[in-house]
């Protein structure tokens, strides 16, 4: 018999509330979306945006790429909701995020990165931290997935993205969750490569405008990736 989910509270958070800022910004998201048809480079940008969203730009690598899922969604057999649902579940996501972490550290990364938004409170986190330790992974993400909330500030078809990152009586936003310190096990945290010579190296192997792929064409880090 499976344990039934803990209760608990909504906090008042700023995703929770109407916006009220009405000129673009940095601070606003950029909605990533196949509702209208979206041409070979913008696919390029979708495709970018969710490995973005949900590997982090510190993790996208190589063997990040899911090359036949990329294909699937180009071709309009299956959705981003399915496409997000796959990368959430490949191995590269399990070995980066799941294996180095505990299970309340991973419901933190689910909840930032398919639901934009950090966990309400410490409760909330035991709550899908059992879902994990009876269910099993895959149905976390099913969870999150196919929740109310994520179907009404995503549904189907757009990429997830962190809401609302204006916080009141501030003058700029959170930082990106995306940009956040990444957590890494023993094996990374012994002594690293000397920066200069890891810059040095980058410099050798990649092009100038190819070392900010996020500031270029997003098909032109696709082929730098898998180039590594």
């Amino acid at each position: 018999m499976s344990i039934p989910i803990l209760k608990y509270s909504l906090s008042t958070q700023n995703q929770r509330v109407n916006s009220f800022e009405y000129l673009a910004g940095e601070e606003q998201p950029k909605i990533y979306t196949t509702e209208n048809l979206p041409s070979a480079y913008e696919m390029d940008e979708i495709i970018w945006a969710a490995y973005r969203q949900i590997f982090s730009e510190h993790q996208i690598l190589s063997n990040t790429r899911q090359i036949f899922l990329e294909s699937q969604l180009r071709f309009n057999q299956i959705k981003i909701r399915d496409f997000i649902r796959s990368l959430l579940l490949s191995d590269t996501f399990r070995f980066l995020n799941f294996d180095i972490n505990n299970n309340y550290r991973f419901v933190e990364i689910c909840i930032q990165r398919a639901l934009g938004r950090d966990v309400y409170n410490e409760r909330e986190k035991i709550a899908l931290s059992i879902v994990i330790a009876s269910k099993g992974l895959a149905s976390l993400v099913d969870f999150i997935l196919d929740s109310e909330e994520y179907m009404n500030n995503f549904g189907d078809n757009i990429v997830p993205y962190q809401r609302r990152r204006i916080i009141t009586q501030r003058n700029k936003g959170e930082i990106p969750f995306n940009l956040k310190t990444p957590r890494f096990d023993k094996s990374i945290l012994g002594p690293q490569t000397s920066p200069q010579i890891m810059w040095s190296g980058a410099i050798r192997k990649f092009r100038p405008q190819e070392l900010s792929p996020k500031a270029g064409d997003p098909a032109l880090f696709l082929n730098m990736v898998n180039n590594i």
